[in-house]
C-alpha cells in the first residue's frame, strides 16, 4: 500500500508518501508551497505583465483573493468559470460584486489560470521523478469554512464544529470517507481524489496522537492538543480519543499571553463562545461531561507553536512537526481500518 498524504495549509502543503512496507522514518516527506501560494505568484506575475486572466478548474482554498483584487484595481480584467469562481466566494453574485465576470468559456485574449487543491497529473509526475510510478490511496487535509447562505465565515465554520461535536465524536470520525455537503472545499477534493479528507485542524490533532506517549496519556487522563497554524490556532480537549471541547482563533490576532489565558480558561471549562468571538476568533465549544481537564497537559504543534513556548509541551510526531497533519491522516486511516 502506497498512500499519498497531503496537508494543505495557507503557505505550505506538507506531504508524506506512506509506504506500509517501510518504517515511518523512511517514508518520503516533502514541504512544498501551497497550491494557493503558487496561484498567488502566478496572478501577481500576470498583473505585472498587464494581462487579463481567466480562472478555470475547481473550487479550492482562496488564498489568492488579494492578488485578484490588486489585478482588478490595476484596471485589468478577471473572468472565471462558475466552478472555479466559488474559490473566491461561494455566492456567484458576490463574486461579480468583487469585480470578476462569470463565463463558461475564456474571453478572447485572457490567459487561463487553472485552479485546484489537488492536481493528479502533477503528483503522478512528481512521484515518478523520485521512483514511484503510482499510489493506491490519497488522503488530504485542508481547511474548509464551508458554505453558509446567511452566516459569516467565522460563525458558519464554527456551526459546523458545533454540529460535529454535539455527537459522541471520536477523533478518527473527523476523517471523512464522504465529507458533509456543506464542506464544499473538501467535497471538491474528494471528487478528484476519491479518498478520505479531513479539516487541517482535525488532522493536526490526530497527528499529536501519532506520538505514542501522548496517545497513552490520553487513555489515562484528559489532554489539550493545540495546533498553532499560520492562519488559525485550534485546540481540542481529548480523553480516550473522544473530543470534549474545541477552541479556534486567528493566529494573527493572538499574543502568547492572550493564548495562554484563553487555554487556561478553556481547560477549566470557563471559556465561552462569546468571549472568543468578541475578540475576532471563531469560538469555543465545550461539551457537558464529568471529565476533568483543569490540569490537562497541553501538547502543541504547528509552525506558530512559539506562541506557546515555555508553558506547553512541543510534540514532534514521527520526528517532524511540519508533517504532523499527514501523520494524523495516517493515524485516523489506521483507526478506521483504511490503512
Amino acid at each position: 500500500m502506497k498512500a499519498l498524504c497531503i496537508d494543505i495549509g495557507s503557505k505550505t502543503q506538507d506531504v508524506v508518501l506512506y509506504l506500509d512496507f517501510e518504517k515511518i522514518e523512511n517514508c518520503p516527506k516533502f514541504v512544498l508551497p501551497s497550491p494557493a501560494m503558487l496561484i498567488s505568484q502566478k496572478i501577481a506575475k500576470l498583473t505585472q505583465e498587464g494581462k487579463n486572466i481567466y480562472l478555470y478548474g475547481y473550487n479550492m482554498g482562496g488564498g489568492f483573493k488579494k492578488e485578484i483584487k490588486n489585478h482588478i484595481d490595476k484596471g485589468l480584467k478577471v473572468a472565471a468559470h462558475p466552478e472555479a469562481a466559488v474559490a473566491i466566494k461561494d455566492d456567484l453574485n458576490k463574486v461579480k460584486e468583487f469585480g470578476v465576470d462569470i463565463s463558461l468559456t475564456p474571453p478572447k485574449g485572457y490567459v487561463p489560470v487553472f485552479l485546484s487543491d489537488f492536481d493528479p497529473l502533477f503528483w503522478e509526475s512528481f512521484l515518478k521523478n523520485i521512483g514511484f510510478d503510482s499510489f493506491d490511496l490519497v488522503l488530504v487535509a485542508a481547511q474548509d469554512h464551508g458554505y453558509h447562505h446567511y452566516l459569516s465565515n467565522r460563525i458558519g465554520r464554527f456551526k459546523i464544529w458545533e454540529q460535529l461535536l454535539s455527537k459522541d465524536l471520536r477523533v478518527e470520525d473527523l476523517l471523512f470517507e464522504i465529507p458533509p455537503s456543506n464542506l464544499t472545499r473538501l467535497r471538491t477534493i474528494h471528487s478528484i481524489t476519491a479518498g478520505p479528507v479531513a479539516d487541517t485542524s482535525s488532522a493536526a490533532a490526530l497527528g499529536v496522537l501519532f506520538d505514542k506517549e501522548v496517545e497513552d496519556r490520553n487513555q489515562k487522563e484528559g489532554i489539550c492538543v493545540v495546533n498553532a497554524g499560520n492562519s488559525h490556532v485550534t485546540a481540542f480537549l481529548i480523553y480516550q480519543n473522544k473530543i470534549f471541547g474545541l477552541y479556534e482563533h486567528h493566529t494573527s490576532i493572538l499574543t502568547p499571553d492572550l493564548l495562554q489565558e484563553d487555554l487556561e480558561k478553556f481547560c477549566k471549562k470557563k471559556l465561552t463562545f462569546e468571549e472568543v468571538f468578541s475578540k475576532k476568533g471563531h469560538g469555543c465549544f465545550i461539551k457537558d461531561s464529568n471529565i476533568d481537564f483543569s490540569n490537562a497537559k497541553i501538547f502543541a504543534i504547528g509552525p506558530k507553536r512559539d506562541l506557546l513556548k515555555g508553558w506547553a509541551n512541543f510534540v514532534y510526531p514521527g520526528g517532524d512537526v511540519m508533517v504532523a497533519g499527514c501523520y494524523g491522516l495516517i493515524k485516523a486511516a489506521k483507526y478506521k481500518g483504511i490503512l
